[in-house]
């Protein structure tokens, strides 16, 4: 029942070995664009509602803000479109600050991403609510447990996937352009008569204004209301991150769902801001600025003699509320795979890479759901608060984007034919989000604006914790790999024959080195002379890393079958008789254990070993840093009747590995006349019957194939 519950929720498990799986799980630019373009066009619903707070009674200089706002949405998506021509795999800011600027700009970078993501769920789904419920006053109590729920359901959809989401959110995003662009239009064209004298009267207020406070006074002024609705930008950073998700050409699909958001921002935040002026909205208790702004436009409007236009509004602000929904699918899509590359680079565990039979990453959607509940809880969903913290973080990634664009343009001068042009387009986006950011950081740093910045700083310093544990634990495999790789063995004088009644060790590697060899080499030592024949078995695990077409998948098998076969390598040449088997998979202990509960099958009285990392000060953190794939693969085989040996594999926290005593030459640890742990027997050389017999992958390899490359 569980299990039917399980995929009548997430849906039944991909085929990972499907040619056409990524096509099918591709978007093209349209559905990019209601997938990482909503968060942007959401940000219309509060950006221009900030800026024209911030002017209090100088809202006349909203105008020279609308063409200020539309100008500098074009000039982001403009520098983010040399990104996405510069990083085609996507990353976004955190590869781009990597590979251009460093490792600590990187890390830093990619923390504030994923805060920034993880604030983009948060403020999406209170805002979302917040226009829902701003015409649903009497229900404001029920208001943060709906978020919740909200929450929860998208939580659940992502799980599903990131196509089959998009595809149900699809409709809200298109009643969102239909309502705002309708509505936009009609408040700019009714009142087109008045552009004219708007103008005039602008240039007289301001005179008047600068005569008052200065032309500086009056410059700060506008500077910090600029700033400030500097949330109107956000999301323009997803589309560059996301660009590993697109259809091929993914470059030309990523500029045009770039332009697509770019047009589609700059036309509902420059419009709104417009629409404020010329139809002179004020704002009012309990009601959004945009709330006011509708009901002033659809006042009067009538269907014969049936009212429409608080239909309309209703409409209008449920697609608004809905579309914020919609917004927080970026920080859904993009927060994991911020999360995955952080992971490939160690700065995070690894775990977040991996993908879940749904081919999505399954860890790092649940970790966005969960911390953006505890922030809607800390904050009771008030977006007030939540715009402050959300802003600071994207303008850093900004900023650091953009600069690192500008050096790398500096450094390629000599063979980039338009690098003028283009380093004048980064170093101006530079400049721009660089003083949003000071100003935001300095004006808002006591609302709230410290927590994001604790919170980032906070993250880095743990992301430098595991990638130095990480770093000592591969130092402590390197010494193991520099021992045990380049054992001095001879070729064996007698073909190993398998023995059919004779005990077999399952030996469980995770590709050739010192960490399985050590697994293989204390399988014998625990019991010498016993074990006469060996499986070595192996998974390629298809993780975010691999899964980016059909050629990664490809060399992913070509890896684990050439790892398998130096196993075989060094069993035969140590007297031993094997084979290997192995397949392709997301989930590493669930393959472990269908192939062993085949082998058993095959094979009399096996014992599996498996190597495990046991560190002297074993405590929450370095149980989160490494998979306990041995001790969970040990109980479930344990259950089914298998005995199942966990090996040690001891970490000291200053020393190294403890490493096998390897004894080679004549009378080599327990073998007579051989040059292993084995005794060999005199006959001609070759290999021992192997096979690959992959679960779900055909054809299974020959031994041709098997002994290609090694010693005859």
């Amino acid at each position: 029942m569980r299990e039917r519950i399980r995929k009548l929720l997430l849906g039944g498990p991909k085929n990972l070995f499907d040619p056409r799986i990524h096509q099918h799980l591709a978007l093209i630019a349209f559905f990019a664009w209601v997938g990482l373009g909503s968060d942007g066009l959401s940000s219309s619903s509060y950006g221009p509602e900030e800026i024209y707070r911030q002017l209090a009674n100088h809202q006349h200089l909203a105008l020279y803000l609308a063409v200020a706002v539309m100008g500098t949405v074009f000039l982001i998506s403009a520098s983010y479109g040399h990104i996405i021509e510069q990083f085609p795999s996507g990353g976004g800011g955190y590869l781009v600050a990597s590979k251009l600027l460093g490792p600590t700009a990187g890390v830093v970078s990619g923390s504030a991403l994923v805060i920034d993501y993880i604030l983009t769920v948060a403020i999406s789904v209170a805002a979302g609510c917040d226009a829902i419920f701003s015409f649903l006053p009497g229900l404001g109590l029920i208001k943060l447990p709906a978020e919740f729920a909200v929450l929860a359901g998208l939580i659940l959809l992502n799980l599903r996937g990131i196509k089959e989401s998009v595809l149900i959110l699809t409709p809200i995003f298109l009643a969102f352009i239909v309502t705002h662009v309708g509505l936009i239009a009609y408040g700019v064209l009714r009142h087109s008569g008045d552009l004219v004298p708007l103008l005039s009267d602008t240039v007289r207020e301001t005179h008047a204004a600068s005569s008052e406070m200065g032309i500086v006074g009056l410059a700060l002024v506008m500077l910090r209301a600029f700033s400030l609705g500097g949330g109107t930008f956000t999301g323009i950073e997803a589309v560059s991150n996301g660009v590993g998700i697109l259809r091929e050409p993914r470059v030309e699909n990523g500029k045009r769902t770039m332009l697509y958001m770019a047009s589609s921002l700059a036309f509902t935040a420059g419009g709104i801001l417009l629409c404020y002026l010329l139809n002179r909205v004020s704002f009012e208790s309990g009601k959004t600025l945009n709330a006011s702004l509708w009901e002033s436009l659809t006042n009067g409007w009538r269907f014969g003699s049936v009212g429409i236009g608080s239909a309309i509004v209703g409409i209008t602000l449920v697609s608004e509320g809905a579309l914020l929904f919609v917004a927080a699918q970026t920080g859904f899509v993009d927060g994991p795979r911020t999360l995955a590359a952080m992971a490939v680079d160690e700065w995070v565990p690894k775990r977040f890479k991996n993908l879940s039979e749904r081919l999505v990453t399954q860890n790092g959607v649940l970790t966005m759901g969960l911390i953006a509940a505890g922030v809607l809880l800390y904050t009771r969903g008030d977006v007030r608060l939540l715009v402050v913290m959300y802003s600071i973080n994207v303008f850093l990634t900004f900023t650091l984007s953009q600069t690192g664009m500008a050096r790398h343009w500096i450094e390629t001068r000599r063979t980039e034919r338009h690098w003028r042009r283009r380093l004048a387009v980064n170093a101006m986006g530079a400049a721009v989000t660089g003083t949003i950011l000071v100003i935001m950081s300095l004006v808002k740093f006591r609302e709230g604006g410290w927590v994001t910045l604790v919170a980032t700083f906070a993250l880095v310093a743990v992301c430098v914790l595991v990638r130095r544990h990480y770093q000592r634990v591969r130092a402590h495999l390197a010494a193991l790999d520099e021992t045990l790789l380049d054992l001095p063995l001879s070729e064996p004088k007698q073909l190993p024959e398998l023995s059919a009644e004779g005990p077999t060790a399952i030996v469980l590697v995770d590709g050739y080195s010192g960490l399985g060899i050590h697994t293989f080499l204390s399988a014998h030592r625990l019991v010498p002379h016993h074990y006469r024949n060996f499986v070595f078995v192996g998974v390629g695990l298809v993780d975010s890393a691999q899964f980016k077409g059909v050629g990664e998948v490809e060399a992913l098998e070509q890896k684990v079958r050439g790892d398998l076969e130096r196993y075989l390598e060094l069993a035969t040449r140590m007297g031993g008789y094997a084979e290997y088997r192995y397949t392709l998979g997301t989930d590493l202990v669930d393959e472990l254990e269908a192939i062993c509960l085949d082998l058993i099958k095959e094979f009399r009285r096996p014992v599996v070993f498996a190597g495990q990392l046991v560190f002297q000060r074993e405590n929450l953190f370095t149980r989160s840093l490494h998979h306990e794939t041995a001790v969970s693969l040990q109980r479930r085989l344990q259950f089914a009747g298998i005995q199942v040996i966990v090996l040690p594999i001891r970490v000291w926290d200053t020393a190294g590995y403890s490493v096998p005593r390897l004894v080679t030459g004549a009378g080599a640890t327990g073998g007579t006349g051989g040059t292993g742990a084995f005794p060999i027997p005199n006959a001609s050389s070759g290999l021992s019957r192997s096979a690959g017999l992959p679960r779900a992958i055909t054809p299974p390899p020959s031994t041709a194939d098997v002994t290609r490359g090694l010693p005859q």
